[in-house]
């Protein structure tokens, strides 16, 4: 197994060491990345509860660099019940 050290120098030459650290320009940024991505959808999800994360999934897929969620879905009729979005 490589060290440390060997794998900060790998990862400050582009290379990803870390899954999920794409982009690091460190070991260090590049564990902090692949945490990000791994805990966020998580939290946002106990934060809002599951039907509010699926509310907040239908908006978001309907945004455009035009419209946000919110104005597409009221121009397409898809209604977006936000009283499911719970928060902690």
């Amino acid at each position: 197994m490589a060290s440390r050290e060997e794998l900060d120098q790998r990862a400050r030459s582009g290379e990803t060491v870390v899954q999920g650290g794409t982009g690091g320009k460190s070991l260090e940024a590049q564990e902090r990345l692949a945490e990000g991505r791994s805990r966020g959808g998580q939290a946002r999800k106990e934060q809002l509860g599951t039907e509010g994360y699926q509310e907040m999934g239908k908006k978001g897929g309907l945004s455009t660099t035009e419209q946000s969620g919110q104005e597409a879905a009221e121009e397409k009729g898809v209604e977006i019940d936000e009283s499911k979005y719970r928060t902690q």
